[in-house]
């Protein structure tokens, strides 16, 4: 029974994971989990239509009940075979309930559950607010998707630049807005009543928004504004340029992992030949070097008995 049970286990947690060259039952389930990913997504969007909403709200309901079953079914298994996710950890279980794909996981079925969790109507309100978070079940797509894992990947490696990056886009922010109260509290008040105020001005010129709800009316202040618009094309561009050159340096590191592979897949596969295979390998490699202008680099000589 043992042997029975650990059998399943492992097989359970194969299908779950990423489908492997030839596990056709594991290609359909990745398959199937990603088709209703996109068709819960269709959904959210299909009910914000209220015509749609009303005259298909039993379907509505229905469809989230199947999905949020299978979602969930996929919750309890990943945390049953965590001990083969995480088979060097202590606590295998836990390290997994709070991982961040198990906490995606989690969020986006708990919209379902949580009405009966409580009465209070106040809070049932509420429940219209944690709706949203369905639209987490987008991101269980990076466990099938590479673009979406190197994506995550990247964005990973490159937190403590963008950290960087964001505190000067602040600093700008503040200091812009500093300034154009100073300039421009004098002549409108109503417009830059304060620094904190002002900070709206200053994001939507600094991101090269500009709502236009609120504007400098006096020269120094356009000038002023001038300069930090441009500046904020060059601040903004700062994320954007952190995260090309990890996309560049990720790309490349591909590259090389693929390039170390298929090397270690031949020197497998020259381990394996015969002595015939080696011995035409080697005429072929001395044949080929020729063409580069060596003609005593290799030999091949009688085998000796």
């Amino acid at each position: 029974m043992s042997s029975i049970y650990k059998t399943a286990k492992n097989r359970v947690f194969e299908i779950l994971g990423k489908a492997e060259d030839g596990d056709r039952i594991s290609k359909i389930v990745d398959w199937s989990i990603m088709a209703l990913i996109a068709l819960s997504i269709l959904s959210i969007v299909l009910e914000s239509f209220s015509i749609l909403y009303y005259r298909y709200y039993s379907k509505f309901r229905l469809f989230e009940t199947i999905t949020v079953i299978i979602f969930s079914i996929e919750y309890l298994l990943r945390i049953w075979t965590a001990d083969l996710l995480y088979p060097e950890s202590k606590h295998p279980y836990l390290k997994y309930i709070f991982s961040f794909m198990a906490i995606i996981d989690l969020l986006a079925i708990l919209p379902f559950y949580l009405p009966f969790i409580s009465a209070d109507f106040r809070f049932f309100r509420m429940m219209r607010l944690f709706r949203i978070l369905r639209l987490l079940r987008v991101l269980k797509l990076g466990r099938y998707v590479d673009a979406l894992q190197a994506i995550v990947k990247v964005i990973k490696d490159s937190i403590p630049q963008l950290i960087m990056a964001f505190v000067i886009c602040f600093f700008v922010m503040l200091f812009s807005s500093i300034i154009m109260y100073t300039v421009e509290y004098p002549v409108q008040p109503e417009a830059f009543p304060n620094v904190i105020a002002a900070l709206w001005w200053a994001m939507c010129t600094l991101t090269t928004v500009g709502y236009g709800d609120v504007y400098p009316i006096t020269t120094i202040g356009k000038v002023l504004t001038s300069v930090i618009s441009l500046v904020g094309i060059g601040i903004i561009a700062i994320p954007t340029g952190i995260i090309a050159a990890g996309f560049d340096q990720s790309i490349i590191q591909k590259h090389r992992s693929d390039l170390e592979e298929e090397m270690l897949i031949e020197e497998s596969a020259i381990e394996k030949m015969n002595e015939e295979a080696l011995v035409a390998l080697q005429l072929k490699i001395s044949n080929r070097l020729k063409e580069y202008g060596y003609t005593t680099m290799i030999t091949v000589d009688n085998k000796k008995d």
